[in-house]
């Protein structure tokens, strides 16, 4: 597992091949697909996470794409678009989006295919 502290702050991708714990501020795509990722209270993190399941604790806005599960607990306020197979919203958070539980598939394409142009974007040399 990795923990990414209170200090941290990253604006870009993060990629990461195991389980993943935000305490910071991120402000790009989280990636994380074989493992989860977990948002404790401190976490703000702004873009999309793709990941085996996803626990929010703190805030959260973008798109949160799970092939297993999308957790909202208690005090968490999260402003997104779910694609996961299972969704749990706990008494005392706060969500306002719209979850898809059958799009997952679709919705990893799309992403992955946003990630390759991405990639492909920063490896064009500037005139």
């Amino acid at each position: 597992m990795t923990l990414l502290g209170k200090t941290i702050s990253i604006k870009g991708e993060l990629h990461a091949l195991e389980d993943l714990t935000l305490e910071g501020r991120i402000d790009g795509p989280v990636f994380c697909e074989r493992g989860s990722v977990v948002l404790t209270p401190s976490a703000h993190v702004t873009g999309d996470i793709v990941a085996r399941d996803i626990t929010v604790f703190g805030q959260f806005a973008g798109q949160l794409i799970a092939t297993d599960v999308v957790d909202v607990r208690p005090e968490a306020t999260v402003t997104a678009q779910v694609a996961s197979r299972r969704f749990i919203l706990d008494d005392g958070a706060r969500f306002n989006g719209r979850v898809q539980p059958g799009q997952v598939e679709t919705a990893l394409r799309v992403a992955k295919y946003q990630q390759k142009k991405r990639d492909a974007g920063e490896q064009r040399p500037e005139a």
